[in-house]
């Protein structure tokens, strides 16, 4: 459900124990990979005016930590009951890619469906040239995402598209439109079915979907985002938010790498191209820990906002244990070393183990610090979050996992303040951009 009036979308519901609808309003996900952390998010949301999404995992992280949808949202909800929460917040079904997920997460009672066909992106559409162009074109149109190539060319070829008073944009190169086409046809047909397999598993009931093109191997650029929105509304699909993927580089677990001036000139011709398209919000995946952007981001999105987190929590809940079971910390560190050329396979980071200190050399202190305060010993905690909690153990052969719930469990007080004053920080200054 979608409004035409950003200024006058209020939350469907407030006061509820269930989630909310949270329409245009700039609003912040909190993943949370042990079921622990909402509390701590309770709080750190009290820093700014983001509206709270608690429950948010992806199907992936759900298959890597061996939870399901509902542990995931029954854990979120204890925590909203306990705490006395009156707000609206938002439940994340985040990173579907087949109508089982779909069904799997709407029957937990997320209403918020992050549709991720990255599986359908044609990341090699920018190197084809003439008979390899046309030929990929062909293909997208057999397909049936398109009914024909003079189809796309009636739609878009020639199209001259003021955006914004300071934005406009040509469809005028036919070889830069079949690139686009060829590169997102597919996976823009594909949402369309997940959108379709959406509105049937929630049996109608409203609810929210955003669609991630985050994922692919080079930024989105304005025309790509523009060719998406404008399909995405012809093809009905509202979406409450879009997730590009931006210039620079968003790495898991540390800050943003690249030129502030040009993130900041891209990203306002996305949201532009949001207002225009929908409006919908611009969705920041891999948004943890990017301080150096925040402010451009809070200013430049206003209400058209969304943030993802997810790992930084978990490395919050580490925290904990390296400071009251060092022990147990340092044989997580080095399990963790031991899996990281593995379980880094799937993500886009820069850690080198040759950057990294023997943890054994190291005091209590400095192992913390080494490995969740600096870059690389970060990502290598980060990384390995479902071998962690899935197969690692401790030398005695208790897992590490029941050893952090019970170190965390121990230990509530802390564990919701380092939460609140890192998640605070990073609402802080979103907010107030």
């Amino acid at each position: 459900m979608i409004h035409d009036r950003i200024g006058s979308v209020e939350p469907t519901t407030r006061n509820s124990p269930t989630p909310s609808l949270l329409d245009l309003h700039p609003s912040f996900g909190f993943g949370d990979r042990l079921g622990l952390a909402t509390p701590g998010h309770i709080l750190a949301t009290q820093a700014g005016q983001l509206l709270p999404i608690f429950a948010q995992q992806s199907v992936r992280e759900m298959d890597r930590t061996n939870r399901t949808p509902l542990e995931v949202m029954s854990a979120a909800k204890e925590a909203i009951r306990a705490s006395g929460w009156q707000g609206a917040w938002g439940a994340d079904a985040d990173h579907l890619k087949t109508e089982t997920d779909v069904i799997n997460l709407a029957n937990a009672g997320f209403t918020f469906f992050t549709i991720d066909p990255s599986d359908f992106v044609n990341n090699a559409a920018a190197n084809l040239v003439q008979n390899r162009l046309k030929g990929a074109l062909d293909a997208v149109v057999k397909s049936q995402a398109f009914e024909s190539i003079g189809q796309i060319e009636d739609l878009y070829l020639g199209k001259n598209i003021e955006v914004s008073n300071d934005l406009t944009l040509d469809f005028k190169n036919k070889e830069e439109l079949y690139r686009t086409v060829v590169k997102y046809g597919r996976a823009i047909a594909y949402a369309e079915k997940m959108s379709g397999w959406i509105t049937k598993a929630t049996s109608g009931a409203d609810c929210e979907i955003e669609v991630s093109v985050d994922e692919t191997d080079t930024p989105t650029t304005p025309i790509e985002h523009l060719f998406i929105g404008m399909e995405l509304k012809r093809r009905g699909i509202q979406c409450v938010s879009l997730a590009p993927r931006f210039v620079g580089q968003f790495e898991k677990a540390i800050d943003y790498k690249g030129d502030l001036d040009s993130f900041e000139l891209t990203l306002a011709q996305h949201v532009a191209i949001a207002r225009y398209c929908g409006p919908y919000k611009i969705s920041v995946h891999s948004g943890s820990d990017k301080f150096r952007i925040y402010p451009i981001i809070g200013r430049v999105c206003g209400n058209l906002l969304h943030v993802k987190t997810a790992g930084t929590s978990y490395l919050e809940a580490l925290r904990v244990v390296a400071k009251r079971n060092p022990e147990a910390f340092l044989e997580i560190i080095k399990f963790s070393i031991e899996r990281f050329n593995t379980d880094r396979a799937t993500y886009h980071i820069s850690a080198d183990l040759n950057r990294v200190n023997d943890p054994v050399t190291l005091n209590q202190k400095e192992r913390e610090v080494e490995f969740l305060n600096l870059d690389d010993g970060r990502q290598v905690m980060h990384v390995t979050f479902g071998s962690v909690l899935t197969i690692g153990k401790m030398p005695d052969n208790q897992p590490f996992k029941e050893v952090i719930l019970e170190t965390l469990s121990t230990n509530l007080d802390l564990h919701n303040q380092l939460l609140n004053e890192h998640l605070g920080r990073h609402i802080r200054l979103l907010s107030y951009g």
